[in-house]
């Protein structure tokens, strides 16, 4: 399986969280919509996942530092 760059899943993780405080799937317009469609699609497919809250978790479990034996951060 391809893996998204981590800077990737993390903007895509932020432009979620913005939608989601918005109530973008809401009060937001069509294009709002569409783009919280968008973004909770790309979600899934960066992770392979098949709904928002578990592309959610392995988003955050693949960002640099999510794991206590993750060495991306050490300097050497």
């Amino acid at each position: 399986m391809l893996m998204a760059h981590p800077t990737v899943l993390r903007n895509l993780m932020e432009e979620y969280e913005a939608l989601t405080l918005l109530h973008a799937s809401e009060v937001g317009g069509p294009r709002v919509r569409q783009r919280m469609d968008d973004v909770c699609y790309t979600l899934c497919v960066a992770t392979g996942t098949q709904d928002v809250d578990t592309a959610l978790v392995a988003a955050r479990y693949r960002l640099p530092g999510a794991r206590p034996e993750d060495d991306s951060l050490v300097t050497r």
